[in-house]
């Protein structure tokens, strides 16, 4: 390696999370990165890494077998905060609770899919791919929505944004990924460095994959400019105050970015810690706590900014838990869950489907009625203006969601 490439292969590791893995087969296409959504849209997906308890989430509080099948972690009935004659949500989920009534929060039971994987790694990458139990793909359905989207010469990773320091396998796509930020400001900062900016400037063309690399930096410089310029023209939120803790800042850093204009159509947010084991009910209702009020705070915040209706929160977890609780005090790996959709625009259905059948069991665990790739192909088509076919490689029966 001669002492250029060396300088460049430091520049990456000081650029650190604003490169995305994988991002140099990006140059081997021609395109340009056209409005990704063509109704103005924009989709925030949240994950709750570690497989969230979809009972004691969404709490069948009029049935027996729940009841019986959890003893001492089940949520009492006059604890639930009802949205149906059968079910309701976990109390420490108050704050959403507002939202239902507005007619902005659906929930989808049962979301699942076939020979499900109890593995949090595998299951995790199902659903960020978007395949089949037995398929295992290298790229996430986000990242294939971003290929299939833009045409021409050129391309801006910023039409896909996680707000992390690492890129999701679900960011990335065959061709184009999205980036990683945490903060515009210090994603700036990062490319300032005479070292960064210098190789930035670099058109090396003796080596076609030495070229690639170059050309990312240019492009991740690049996007830090924007980015950083967007955001700094146009303060935000400043009426809304967000919970101090990790979703609540980093949904406040959506908010900063949906706000300033700079055009990107897909979000993506996680937080952890839903691996309730051991001692559920306490852990559990701090993660559905900070969940419930940050996104409470992120909704009036658009609102307030007149974005509510063009915006659409996803909440997903990669399984839910056993119907039985486990001698620990917890619930160990189960399959179908909840699915949340928050936000203006929605047909204010509520509750999309039926609610769990603890009478009708798998090995111990729910069986799923809606395959998630169902609610994928939905919001892709008829939310962000996509081919769904395109994106997932073959159709799944839309839902009545949007």
């Amino acid at each position: 390696m001669n002492r250029r490439d060396f300088l460049f292969q430091s520049a990456l590791t000081t650029a650190g999370s604003l490169l995305i893995p994988n991002f140099l087969k990006a140059y081997e296409l021609s395109a340009m990165g056209q409005p990704v959504a063509p109704s103005g849209k924009i989709l925030v997906i949240v994950q709750l890494s570690g497989g969230n308890d979809g009972l004691n989430t969404v709490v069948p509080y009029r049935n027996d077998i729940y009841y019986r099948e959890r003893p001492t972690i089940a949520i009492p009935t006059d604890k639930v905060v009802p949205l149906t004659d059968e079910i309701g949500l976990h109390p420490a989920m108050q704050p959403l609770r507002a939202l239902y009534d507005d007619g902005l929060l659906t929930v989808i039971n049962n979301v699942g899919y076939p020979n499900p994987d109890r593995s949090h790694f595998r299951s995790m990458d199902i659903w960020q791919t978007g395949s089949d139990a037995n398929q295992y793909k290298t790229s996430g359905w986000v990242g294939r929505y971003l290929d299939a989207a833009c045409t021409g010469t050129a391309r801006q990773p910023f039409r896909t944004i996680e707000v992390d320091d690492t890129l999701s396998l679900a960011m990335k796509g065959e061709s184009l990924n999205g980036i990683a930020l945490l903060d515009p400001k210090k994603l700036y900062k990062q490319t300032r460095s005479k070292l960064v900016t210098g190789l930035s400037h670099e058109h090396p063309d003796d080596n076609q994959s030495v070229a690639y690399l170059y050309k990312t930096l240019a492009e991740t410089v690049s996007t830090a400019d924007y980015v950083f310029d967007k955001t700094a023209q146009k303060p935000s939120s400043a009426g809304t105050t967000y919970p101090n803790h990790e979703l609540g800042n980093r949904l406040h850093t959506v908010s900063q970015l949906i706000q300033s204009g700079i055009g990107t159509s897909v979000y993506y947010v996680s937080i952890s810690g839903f691996d309730t084991h051991i001692n559920q009910p306490g852990q559990q209702a701090r993660l559905l706590g900070q969940y419930a009020e940050a996104v409470s705070a992120f909704m009036t915040d658009l609102k307030a900014a007149g974005r509510q209706n063009d915006v659409l929160l996803m909440t997903f977890s990669e399984f839910g838990r056993r119907v039985k609780q486990n001698a620990s005090n917890g619930t160990d790996h189960g399959t179908a869950s909840n699915v949340f959709l928050l936000g203006g625009g929605l047909p204010g259905r509520g509750v999309l489907n039926e609610a769990p059948n603890l009478s009708n069991l798998t090995d111990g665990d729910l069986n799923y009625t809606v395959d998630f790739r169902q609610i994928y192909a939905t919001l892709l088509r008829d939310y962000l203006g996509a081919d769904d076919m395109a994106v997932l490689g073959r159709s799944f029966e839309p839902l009545k969601l949007v």
